[in-house]
């Protein structure tokens, strides 16, 4: 019996609808989420009766793997999809094949496409990366994504929400948490059974699936007190040959195809017939699965120890003796039997495989799993092994381990004699101490790679080696030393005709010449990218776009920055590099906060905190500056993050934005000695350093708290402010798109005139601490009608305004044109019309006279 489906119309109804919708070509995304139970797959199961009759629905399922399938859900599609798709799941698994074919098979004309991925909390992490890249895609394919999960087992750190948050940005998503039946359902269900509703509604709470299962055990005499009771219950009417087959089918966490049930039952899938009429499993002419987890699972956590054994060893057999058997599904059965010699055996390739596919997480957990029966391998091999579960490691950003095992493999690589193999791991381990954060030993690895490569007559590793170096003396402003090592590194790579190192270098050398002064870097950091597209390396082509950017934040060429933006964008979340895309985010992050957009600034500082370690600093950065620059809490701590690893990194490029940021938050707040603390060692570092930028900001501060500095020649903006040039620093401020900053410097002329000017704009900014100031500093010039700022009212912000809107409305209201607000915020016209639109759509008005007083009356606007 399934009850599930009962009072699920909406849920229905709006996905009919939004299947009709994508067949005009607005495709959508759809989550169905709830507790265990809940009726998602009953849902998903009744979808296609209301369904358009064109519109094809593709169903593929995550399963509770201890080590998931590499794109399990997407190798369930195999049958029921073309050949173009079925052929790049099940020859190898080639990420970005599978991504293109399951584009084209989601746009294929006449009929548009349901996808739906049921259970996505148990979703391999390349299953994950293909539904990251579906959902970046979706609205303008011909389809509806949809997914289910429970929502209740979604810890902080599960991967899944890093795909939901990304879900939120989509332009068309709709959600449907599912609810447990009302009493009157559990009635109408009832109704047939001898059972009394009101107690199997005690008993269910309402979830559908208890609900079926109490009263199809309903004829055992009474009700059961646990699901698990009632599922067990109906075992004990089957005869011992039915329970043996459904005992054998549920210690494997997935849906059986029917070769392997023919392996594993005798008779095979005509001994489950006596299940199936008893609505346990559900058989079709492909494969045969218990009809909801939660029977599975009862069935499987009623047998003892021993059993489970004995059977996953069965199911070990069977799938061993299959041609093509998931080597993932193989190693899982061998840990769950205990079979030592089957997970050293089969555990390497399905970790390969994994790897291939993009799975990084499930491959590190294989090579885990594996590891820890080194002692069954030889040296060499155990050494190879180490490596590959580092670099999986390294890639997940799981640095601890990353470390461990490079180390090992090191070691172990010393033992040997193996000089080339050991200069290569010794690369892997500097690359690899880098991103955990600690610098000093990553120049140590580094120094002793070259020591022991440089002998050994490999030009290619020899130029990895060198670049390795070259490029942590540019991250260090080191940048006579990385010039030395990178031409090195050039010449050798050339030699050895490798594309990807001479990119590598080149960037490495371009970036620290342009840094240094020498208008030639540019144009080489540009040679590496051009080298890298050509020679499709992304990952080198993603840093040169990464340098490139950084570089022009750095010297305020924001225009020029958003030129490179856009096309790296589009390459790193063409390919999937998710790692440069966390880094590239965090980019635009800085990008945005330079434009003082604080929400989008937020937005893309928050996609790229979490993943990529080296965007992580930058990253907490910019929303410390954010909350602190809005007089929000939160900022101080989010800094005392920061700092840390920017302590570790001892880079420049990390400590002197976090060090700027923390003098900023102690200026605002009255705390001079803490500006000098925060600001002066490391002002210090970007002197000697000949750092223009960090040495121009943090100069700055150092000279607002009273602490002279040596004159700077740089005509940095902040330059300009610490020498008393207040004029000047705002018109360069105003032309690089700095809103904030050119207030800031306005509002440093002892003309009150200029300070109200400031104010107003820091109003409409919503710079709450910094506008504060400049009220005392005008109540102390003795001006009398000072506007008293937003009422509180506007943090609330009950018209539902996004922060850039609020700033247009408080200029609008002040009667500025649009190409003045255009001006003041340093944006298009046409972006202050859009904005104007929505803000007036927003506060249900007309006419820009009656969204100033709408705004009025709702704390919006200044007070005066």
């Amino acid at each position: 019996m399934d009850g599930g489906i009962l009072e699920r119309d909406e849920e229905l109804g709006q996905l009919a609808a939004a299947a009709r919708k994508a067949a005009d070509g607005a495709g959508s995304v759809a989550l169905v989420f709830g507790e265990a139970g809940i009726g998602k797959s009953s849902l998903v199961k009744a979808l296609p009766e209301v369904l358009p009759s064109d519109v094809r629905v593709l169903l593929g399922e995550c399963d509770d793997l201890a080590t998931r399938r590499p794109l399990g859900p997407f190798r369930d599609l195999v049958g029921s999809v073309g050949t173009e798709l079925a052929s790049a799941l099940t020859e190898g698994g080639d990420r970005h094949r599978v991504y293109d074919a399951l584009r084209a098979e989601l746009n294929r004309a006449p009929h548009p496409a349901v996808l739906v991925v049921e259970d996505v909390h148990w979703a391999d992490e390349a299953s994950l990366d293909a539904l990251r890249f579906l959902v970046r895609r979706v609205e303008r394919l011909p389809a509806v994504l949809v997914l289910t999960y429970r929502d209740d087992e979604l810890s902080r750190e599960h991967p899944l929400h890093h795909l939901l948050g990304m879900v939120s940005r989509a332009e068309r998503v709709h959600r449907f948490p599912l609810s447990r039946l009302s009493p009157d359902a559990v009635r109408s269900l009832s109704a047939a059974s001898r059972l009394d509703p009101d107690q199997v509604y005690e008993v269910t709470s309402g979830n559908p699936f208890f609900v079926a299962e109490v009263l199809a055990a309903g004829g055992t005499g009474g009700v059961p007190p646990t699901v698990v009771d009632a599922v067990l219950s109906r075992l004990r009417t089957l005869d011992d040959g039915t329970r043996d087959a459904l005992e054998q089918l549920a210690v494997v966490p997935s849906a059986v195809e029917h070769r392997l049930v023919d392996a594993l039952l005798p008779a095979g899938v005509a001994a489950l017939t006596a299940a199936e009429q008893r609505g346990l499993l559900v058989v079709t002419p492909e494969r045969a699965g218990f009809r909801h987890e939660l029977i599975r699972r009862a069935v499987a956590d009623s047998l003892p120890a021993a059993r489970r054994i004995e059977l996953n060893r069965h199911v070990l057999a069977a799938l061993v003796a299959l041609p093509g058997a998931d080597s993932s599904r193989i190693v899982h059965h061998a840990a769950q039997a205990g079979d030592l010699d089957a997970i050293a055996r089969y555990g390497p390739d399905a970790a390969r495989d994994a790897s291939r596919a993009g799975a990084h997480r499930e491959s590190a957990a294989h090579l885990r799993l594996v590891l820890r029966r080194r002692e069954r391998f030889a040296p060499a091999e155990l050494a190879d092994l180490l490596e590959q579960y580092a670099v999986e490691s390294y890639t997940i950003a799981d640095s601890g381990a990353a470390v461990t095992a490079e180390r090992e493999a090191v070691a172990l690589r010393r033992s040997l004699g193996d000089t080339r193999a050991l200069g290569a791991d010794l690369r892997w381990l500097s690359r690899i101490h880098w991103w955990a954060g600690d610098a000093e030993q990553a120049r140590e690895a580094a120094r002793e790679a070259i020591t022991v490569l440089e002998p050994a007559g490999d030009d290619r590793l020899l130029a990895l080696a060198l670049s390795n170096t070259s490029q942590l003396h540019m991250l260090s402003d080191r940048h006579t030393q990385a010039i030395a090592f990178g031409e090195r590194a050039i010449a050798l790579a050339r030699r050895a005709g490798d594309m990807g190192i001479l990119a590598h270098a080149l960037n490495n050398v371009g970036s620290s010449r342009w840094h240094s002064g020498d208008p030639l870097g540019r144009a080489q950091v540009e040679e590496s990218l051009k080298v890298a597209l050509a020679a499709g390396e992304v990952e080198h082509a993603c840093r040169a776009y990464a340098n490139i950017i950084w570089t022009l934040l750095e010297r305020l060429e924001y225009t020029e920055a958003d030129r490179f933006l856009a096309p790296a964008v589009e390459l790193a979340d063409r390919a999937e590099h998710l790692g440069f895309l966390s880094y590239l985010n965090v980019e635009m992050a800085m990008r945005r906060l330079a434009a003082a957009d604080w929400e989008d600034a937020e937005r893309y500082a928050e996609a790229g905190a979490h993943d990529f370690v080296p965007a992580r600093c930058p990253a907490l950065t910019v929303l410390a500056r954010v909350r602190v620059r809005r007089g929000r809490s939160g900022g101080d701590e989010l800094l005392a993050q920061a700092w840390e690893i920017a302590v570790r990194s001892r880079e420049l490029q990390r400590t002197a934005p976090v060090a700027g940021a923390r003098a900023e938050a102690a200026w605002l707040r009255g705390d001079h000695l803490a500006v000098t603390e925060a600001a002066g060692p490391v002002y210090a570092e970007a002197r000697r350093l000949a750092a223009v930028p960090a040495r121009a900001e943090l100069g700055y501060w150092l000279a607002k708290a009273g602490h002279p500095v040596p004159a700077d020649d740089s005509r940095h903006p902040y330059a300009l402010q610490a020498a008393g040039h207040w004029r000047e620093a705002a018109h360069a401020w105003r032309a690089a798109g700095c809103p904030y900053e050119h207030a800031a410097a306005l509002a440093e002329s002892p003309d009150p005139a200029d300070k109200l000017t400031a104010l107003a704009a820091l109003d409409a900014l919503g710079a709450e601490p910094l506008a504060r100031l400049i009220r005392a500093e005008l109540r102390g010039l003795g001006v009398r009608r000072i506007p008293r700022g937003p009422l509180a009212a506007t943090r609330e912000n009950p018209a539902g305004l996004t922060e850039r809107q609020l700033q247009v409305i408080r200029l609008l209201a002040q009667g500025l044109t649009n190409p003045e607000i255009a001006d003041r915020l340093v944006v298009s016209v046409r972006t202050v019309d859009n904005h104007v639109s929505a803000v007036l759509d927003k506060l249900g008005v007309h006419t820009r006279r009656q969204a100033a007083a709408r705004a009025d009356e709702l704390g919006l606007l200044p007070r005066r």
